[in-house]
């Protein structure tokens, strides 16, 4: 554990900030004796990440454009598919 005075506090925040940032707890000390201690925060839930749904639909069929006469054929497969 770091330890810092409440000079270091006024004067060189920057350095023990820092030190918090890489995870290091730090004790703080008044007239020599340990007075508080600063912790790093609890760690923040990530993200949730959204699949990009565009990428995979330029992923699969790339720049292609169908016709009508295309997508009307696949709708008619999938038809045919449910039916038996």
């Amino acid at each position: 554990m770091k330890t810092a005075t409440v000079r270091d506090l006024r004067n060189r925040f920057a350095r023990v900030a820092a030190w918090i940032d890489e995870g290091e707890p730090v004790e703080i000390t008044k007239f020599g004796k340990p007075f508080a201690r600063l912790v790093p925060a609890a760690p923040e839930k990530p993200k949730l990440v959204k699949p990009d749904f565009m990428a995979q639909l330029k992923e699969v069929w790339g720049d292609r454009i169908f016709s009508t006469k295309e997508i009307e054929a696949m709708r008619e497969a999938e038809r045919e598919g449910e039916e038996g």
